[in-house]
């Protein structure tokens, strides 16, 4: 549990042109208002994680515009449920921080690691990186999925899972 960091300016684009989050912002004085938009975005990204066929039981997103974080609560199955569910949270467009209130039903026994894409990364050289060898980079392709639909398409600001091996 704790925070994760985004690039807010990064991810999939969720709200439309006229984003809730992005009028969230810009109107604080209207309370009913801003406690609307954000649970429009909340609602429109606990869709999305279950579009991408994850879930957790009790799973609950929440979202603050003001500070353009989400929270996410539940019960995951296993520890690779759990790490999907808060990169698929926080690749969204106007996200900047996950606060991960989620526990996990079979916790795993390394600790999961997150990688932020740069200009010029790949998924082999990602695997160099943390594994010493670029042929592993189906493991983090298949730790990834099904946000990632391919080994190529990914880009700068995403976060990546990278499991331990």
């Amino acid at each position: 549990m704790g925070i994760l960091s985004f690039i807010k300016d990064a991810g999939e684009k969720l709200f439309g042109a006229a984003s809730a989050p992005a009028q969230a912002a810009a109107a604080p004085a209207a309370a009913p208002d801003l406690a609307a938009l954000n649970k429009t975005a909340g609602d429109a990204i606990a869709t999305y994680i279950r579009t991408q066929g994850l879930d957790a039981t009790n799973l609950s997103v929440t979202y603050d515009g003001t500070n353009h974080t989400v929270t996410v609560s539940g019960e995951a199955a296993d520890q690779p449920t759990k790490d999907k569910i808060l990169v698929a949270a926080g690749n969204v467009h106007n996200v900047d921080k996950v606060d991960d209130q989620l526990t996990v039903t079979k916790p795993a026994a390394a600790p999961t690691q997150f990688h932020t894409v740069v200009s010029g990364d790949n998924l082999w050289k990602i695997a160099e990186k943390y594994y010493g060898s670029g042929a592993k980079n189906d493991v983090i392709f298949q730790a990834n999925t099904p946000m990632l639909k391919s080994p190529d398409k990914i880009y700068p600001g995403q976060v990546l899972v990278i499991p331990a091996v």
